[in-house]
């Protein structure tokens, strides 16, 4: 696992890269703003964001807060605020979202769902009351 420190940060400041040329496997999770322009695969969750730069090639199960994407992603995304696919973005795998934008020129294959943000693309569990008969 890769624990990311949290620091002071400008607005949209990257606070860690995964540079051309470099790979990892395993299970991400970070505070701030985190680039991807290598090869990832595994886990990354986070209540920030999340940049998947053009060229990254990344196979894993995406938890965070939200997701820019111009590389390629195998794998379900969940985000609590936004997804962005941006050309020559490719994502294949269901996206939760409550907001979503998609870019003329990306190859999406999978399924969106566009929740509130508090059901994050899960269907209640919640038993329906019966309606009470009327009163006569």
């Amino acid at each position: 696992m890769v624990q990311v420190a949290a620091r002071p940060q400008a607005a949209g400041e990257i606070t860690t890269l995964l540079g051309r040329g470099a790979s990892f496997e395993g299970k991400l999770t970070f505070e701030g703003t985190v680039r991807i322009d290598g090869r990832f695969k595994g886990e990354v969750f986070s209540d920030d964001v999340l940049v998947i730069g053009d060229g990254a090639q990344v196979e894993a199960t995406i938890d965070v807060g939200e997701v820019i994407i111009q590389g390629s992603v195998v794998g379900n995304i969940t985000a609590k605020r936004s997804i962005e696919i941006h050309a020559p973005g490719r994502v294949k795998g269901d996206l939760h979202t409550p907001s979503l934008q998609i870019d003329k020129g990306v190859i999406f294959e999978g399924r969106s769902f566009m929740e509130a943000a508090a059901q994050q693309g899960r269907p209640s569990t919640a038993p329906v009351a019966p309606k009470p008969a009327p009163v006569k």
